[in-house]
């Protein structure tokens, strides 16, 4: 009998090095000798990916609030029973840049709807599925957001004000605090060095957990 995968997930507000730490943490595994893939959110698979272009897309049209999450929603339910369920079937790990932390915090904290409503879908399209590991990479707005515009041409969301993220770390640390057996809270503002290290050694520790 196949053993389910882990479901690791990995959050934080923009800037915050997760496409950095994933990778880093799946060469951890597979040193391990554990199976992993990477994915993210909005996206990982090819229509989740084109719902993604829809909401990071800038554009002179307002996006009503409920579209974004109902957006939000539909690209997770495609990614979660096509890639991830399946994968996770498997015995495969699966390493996830941002899942539904991510939308209690940008659409529940930053956008101010109601957590009961992002809730329902939770269920609704999740079921019982939950991450067995969330690792929230933390770091000052004004930190995260200094790296971001090194990136590049911000998106939707990155354009967004200060405020908007802050909202978004605090219900971020929120959760986390909530939940300190799932959640490991890393200090995005230390070094790369110090960063990696950090999540190696917290991959480590899931992998002998299980042993």
């Amino acid at each position: 009998m196949t053993v389910r995968g882990q479901f690791i997930t990995f959050e934080g507000t923009e800037g915050v090095g997760k496409s950095t730490q994933i990778a880093n943490a799946a060469d951890t595994l597979r040193e391990l000798g554990v199976d992993c893939i990477v994915t993210r959110e909005p996206g990982g698979t090819p229509m989740a990916e084109a719902i993604r272009e829809l909401l990071l897309a800038p554009r002179n049209e307002p996006v009503n609030d409920l579209t974004e999450l109902l957006l939000m929603f539909a690209a997770r339910a495609q990614h979660l029973h096509t890639l991830i369920l399946p994968a996770l079937e498997r015995g495969r790990w699966v390493l996830c840049d941002r899942f539904t932390d991510a939308t209690f915090a940008y659409q529940g904290g930053g956008r101010g709807m109601p957590g009961e409503k992002i809730a329902l879908l939770e269920n609704l399209v999740q079921g019982d599925v939950r991450p067995d590991h969330v690792v929230l990479l933390d770091a000052p707005v004004e930190t995260g957001m200094a790296r971001a515009r090194h990136r590049g041409e911000l998106d939707r969301f990155e354009q967004e004000a200060v405020s908007f993220f802050q909202r978004i770390r605090e219900t971020y640390l929120a959760r986390a605090a909530a939940d300190p057996d799932r959640y490991a809270i890393v200090d995005a503002s230390a070094s790369l060095e110090q960063v990696s290290a950090r999540v190696s050694e917290l991959m480590c520790k899931f992998q002998s957990h299980l042993l």
